[in-house]
């Protein structure tokens, strides 16, 4: 019989848990009955002894233990892994009706803690980035083997925040398929895929609206792409009628990506230049070149991981919109974003609209954008919302 481990909160700690948050933090715990190991489960009580909820535990993190269940019968085990992935899946396919790739899970939001799994038409793509989920990654595999049992399956935790779980960067086939990259359907357009060397898990799927969205504000305009990776949003004005789009990335090889892509949409060459430079770099020699544009997009990588990083990453927001505002013809749109958690809605707009004032223009927010529907957010793990975008005209 298995060990059975036992933490207790200490008194008030338990009110997070009661209203149904995943994170429990090791400040928050009183006393551990046992030694349990990396991703072993333990059995989360109020300090009146009040059973709470069923956790993964992990030692090396401040976040000591994640939720799995509140419900006392809920066995942490295979069919526990298939339903709450079957859900997920139902639930989202159904909101997505103009691609043939998903976010099945998003971690915390879909109940499995520490866990995010991509379906690119052909392979799904997992990254394991807690304990727990480590802990029960056969028992993971095989559930998505039994709900998805044609695709193939590949693994990209090389990420940094696992180190936090005491966990090394690991990436490579969980089940073998033909090939690492693979062309997706994204409303009407073919776009590749790369699952092996690309961004992320490959792709930004959680950008899929947002590309329809900006597409609108592009037609018949000169448009400055920023941190392009492989070029989606371009496309997608490029198709919408944009009169040139300029993609602009540091790296090569996503711009190698890019250009493949331009050519598999039969896109027109003269139509679109692929620039590999650094945007903070570039915009500056716009602005002293004196070359303004219609509309720019700025969709940079998350520039805060710790909230250490907050002030250093409103910085850099600042200064990427003080120069996108400054190159922008008056009348243009500026459509810019933020993927950093830790960097909230309205602090956000605040840096925008400093960057607005230190650019001496007016600038009104047109709307407000967010995450793809398939990024779904669990109410009770606001944590959950990280993508926020503002459409910006300058007057």
């Amino acid at each position: 019989m298995a060990d059975t481990f036992k933490i207790t909160l200490a008194s008030k700690r338990e009110k997070s848990v009661l209203r149904r948050h995943p994170w429990i933090f090791s400040r928050a715990i009183e006393k551990l009955d046992g030694e349990p190991k990396l991703g072993d489960t333990v059995e989360v009580y109020a300090k009146n002894g009040q059973w709470l909820a069923r956790a993964a535990f992990s030692p090396h993190s401040q976040i000591r233990a994640r939720v799995w269940t509140y419900e006392q019968n809920q066995q942490i085990d295979q069919s526990f892994f298939h339903q709450r992935i079957q859900t997920a899946y139902q639930s989202k396919s159904a909101l997505i009706n103009n691609s043939d790739a998903l976010r099945v899970i998003a971690g915390e939001s879909d109940g499995l803690p520490g866990l995010t799994v991509d379906l690119y038409k052909d392979i799904l793509v997992c990254q394991f980035l807690a304990a727990g989920v480590e802990k029960h990654k056969a028992d993971i595999v095989a559930a998505l083997e039994q709900v998805f049992p044609q695709l193939a399956i590949y693994e990209r935790s090389d990420v940094d925040v696992r180190q936090k779980e005491g966990l090394k960067p690991i990436s490579g086939w969980l089940k073998a398929g033909a090939q690492t990259s693979t062309w997706i359907n994204e409303a009407g357009s073919q776009i590749l895929v790369d699952v092996e060397q690309g961004h992320k898990t490959g792709f930004y799927l959680d950008q899929r609206d947002n590309r329809l969205i900006a597409a609108d504000y592009c037609k018949g305009k000169q448009v400055l792409n920023c941190f392009s990776y492989t070029g989606t949003f371009g496309l997608h004005a490029l198709k919408a009628g944009a009169e040139h789009v300029t993609n602009l990335d540091v790296s090569q090889l996503a711009l190698d990506t890019s250009a493949k892509i331009y050519q598999q949409n039969q896109l027109d060459e003269s139509k679109y230049t692929h620039l590999n430079a650094d945007v903070f770099k570039q915009l500056r020699q716009y602005k002293k070149q004196g070359q303004q544009f219609d509309c720019i997009i700025l969709d940079p990588p998350k520039f805060a991981e710790n909230k250490g990083q907050v002030i250093r990453a409103c910085r850099g927001y600042k200064d990427i919109n003080m120069l996108a505002l400054q190159i922008l013809k008056p009348g243009g749109f500026l459509l810019t974003f933020s993927c950093s958690g830790l960097i909230e809605a309205d602090l956000f707009q605040k840096v925008v609209a400093d960057a607005a004032l230190d650019a001496n223009v007016e600038a009104h927010i047109i709307e407000k954008l967010t995450q793809a529907k398939d990024h779904t957010v669990l109410l009770s793990y606001p944590e959950g919302f990280y993508l926020k975008g503002l459409v910006v005209q300058k007057r």
